[in-house]
């Protein structure tokens, strides 16, 4: 099971909105939560100049975490990040634990490749509109893609991609395909371009010329 990223957490006791905030404040640290597995979910702080360098990278969302809670490392995923609205300030943090031989379910980001030779684009002079950015997926934590990569190049004009034409990587699987046909939604398509209005210009040389004869 790969595991490119590292994080140093500690253990926590206090808890409340009161000791998030002077987590936050005085020890510039963000409140976190680690829980699945067959152990009880563990409170922990995390320094915030650490996670807010590892959530510029894109891969950081979709791999494997070797978080490291005082001195003992553990396997775990990034499952949700609360912001603040306005600061640039991380305000907690949820990891799930993994196990190599659990299938666990996560979100993976789509990456729309080859769109700027899109055939619906270049010669039928399309629209491309995302239905999706991200999708959620089942696998093994050794199969646990970067992203899922989906080719515009032969996409028409007027056509729609729904998750069944997502090619997956071995060991992927769609979570909504797992509940049937009927979750089948789409992903992206290529809009016709609206038709831009006529305007009629003799009409107000008609009427200026009438105006003109009357006076």
């Amino acid at each position: 099971m790969s595991t490119d990223f590292t994080l140093h957490a500690k253990g926590r006791e206090d808890t409340g909105k009161g000791a998030s905030r002077r987590l936050r404040r005085l020890a510039a640290e963000i409140p976190a939560i680690v829980y699945g597995g067959k152990k009880d979910p563990a409170k922990v702080s995390l320094n915030h100049k650490d996670v807010a360098k590892a959530l510029e990278n894109e891969a950081f969302y979709s791999h494997v975490i070797a978080l490291d809670i005082d001195g003992k490392s553990q396997d775990v995923i990034l499952k949700d990040v609360q912001r603040h609205p306005i600061k640039p300030v991380i305000l907690h943090l949820d990891f799930l634990r993994v196990n190599k031989k659990t299938l666990l379910q996560t979100k993976a980001p789509i990456h729309f490749i080859n769109e700027d030779i899109c055939v619906g684009v270049k010669i039928g002079g399309g629209l491309i509109a995302h239905t999706m950015t991200e999708i959620d997926i089942s696998c093994l934590p050794q199969d646990l893609p970067e992203y899922i990569e989906v080719d515009m190049a032969a996409v028409e004009i007027g056509q729609t991609l729904h998750i069944s034409d997502i090619a997956f990587p071995k060991g992927v699987e769609s979570v909504a395909l797992s509940h049937g046909p009927d979750h089948d939604l789409p992903i992206v398509s290529i809009n016709k371009p609206k038709a831009a209005p006529v305007v009629d210009d003799a009409a107000p040389a008609a009427a200026e010329d009438g105006e003109a004869s009357e006076e």
